[in-house]
């Protein structure tokens, strides 16, 4: 469907309007023709740094892009954003792959095409839409770190979402994917099989999935993997969902007197689902960084570090030092780790984190987990 709306709506106020003398002299001198004037423009953001693996490829995609939208029609303009080392992306095809660079020149194409269909944000994320986000998430076994994007990005968009529905997706979502760092493969291997398309299409098949949601593509989800392969014969990345890795999902949402308001669990199936043991309590992640060096958490231990969420540590910063210094000790199997902070996508033994409640910063020095 093609929207009669002119499609530079938005940029048209500082090309088009006399008044923006100042706006127009700054285009010209970025180098913009009186033929681009007439063009919408469109944003591309880049969290491209060079201080980091997950990003410093991400400014050469964003040329990528760029010229896709030049020869769509459209005026490209990079800016940058924080460089958060979380730039990897939910996609299989590797960054290194030269198959990257053609799939970013065609967003060029696509943005075009939701111009001309007015097709915003806002019209793709429904509930839906977030829940099948959260049903492909619970089958790969992704990150707890998904937890708190996605509800922050329900919030924004105005979509009633909650921690009871990631555990309600993840009651009924076999885990199904034998990728680190609880499993044998990586994501590279997953795109070589048929990647994320082809988990979706097999999700899609049993059910699991919505495929009426509307995408960036103009149709739904079931329109687009209609056509795609399926999962390659004999790949033993994803496991049947006649017999899964865990018969539910690894994300589990817990409450409790340490958690009034809930907390996120990671378990793969390998951790149990039952832990006791004295608590070590520290105040900061460099607090048990120091207890690790000093050999003061031994086997059997609950390490609880406070004030790294929201309040006492802006930010929440990546505590994948403690996790990594856990497993270095020989404690992976035998300790765990509770904490109102936030832990990496790269951790592999029994956490809890996100803890929210008062209690959890007065608690008692005993602690059980089930």
């Amino acid at each position: 469907m093609i929207v009669n709306l002119p499609l530079n709506k938005f940029s048209s106020r500082l090309t088009q309007v006399p008044a923006q003398v100042g706006s127009r002299a700054m285009l010209y001198g970025a180098g913009l023709s009186d033929d681009d004037m007439n063009k919408p423009q469109v944003g591309i953001v880049s969290m491209g740094w060079e201080g980091n693996p997950c990003n410093m490829h991400l400014d050469d995609l964003a040329s990528h892009v760029k010229a896709g939208v030049r020869d769509a029609g459209l005026v490209g303009l990079i800016f940058h954003t924080i460089g958060v080392s979380d730039g990897i992306g939910n996609a299989s095809l590797p960054a290194s792959d030269p198959a990257k660079a053609s799939e970013c020149y065609q967003a060029g194409s696509a943005v075009r095409l939701l111009l001309e269909q007015d097709i915003k944000p806002s019209d793709i994320l429904s509930r839906d839409a977030f829940l099948n986000a959260i049903t492909v998430i619970i089958a790969l076994g992704g990150s707890t770190n998904a937890v708190l994007h996605l509800l922050a990005i329900a919030r924004t968009a105005g979509v009633q979402l909650s921690l009871d529905d990631f555990q309600t997706v993840s009651d009924r979502t076999p885990y199904i994917a034998d990728l680190k760092p609880s499993g044998s493969f990586v994501m590279e291997d997953l795109h070589a099989v048929g990647g994320v398309p082809a988990v979706q299409k097999l999700l899609l098949k049993e059910g699991l999935l919505n495929g009426g949601c509307l995408t960036v593509t103009g149709k739904s989800l079931a329109e687009n993997i209609e056509r795609l392969p399926e999962l390659s014969s004999g790949q033993n990345i994803i496991i049947p969902l006649s017999s899964p890795i865990k018969k539910n999902g690894h994300i589990q949402i817990l409450y409790g007197n340490l958690a009034q308001q809930g907390a996120v669990a990671k378990i793969t199936g390998k951790e149990g689902s039952y832990f006791k043991g004295p608590a070590k309590v520290y105040d900061s992640e460099e607090d048990s960084l120091s207890a690790i060096e000093h050999n003061k958490i031994q086997n059997g231990d609950v390490v609880v570090i406070r004030y790294e969420g929201p309040k006492g540590g802006p930010g929440m910063r990546e505590m994948l030092s403690i996790t990594a210094a856990i497993i270095g000790a020989g404690l992976g199997s035998s300790v765990a780790l509770i904490t109102d902070g936030r832990f990496s996508g790269g951790t592999h033994l029994r956490c809890w984190s996100y803890l929210s409640g008062s209690l959890f910063r007065r608690y008692s020095r005993s602690c059980a987990v089930r």
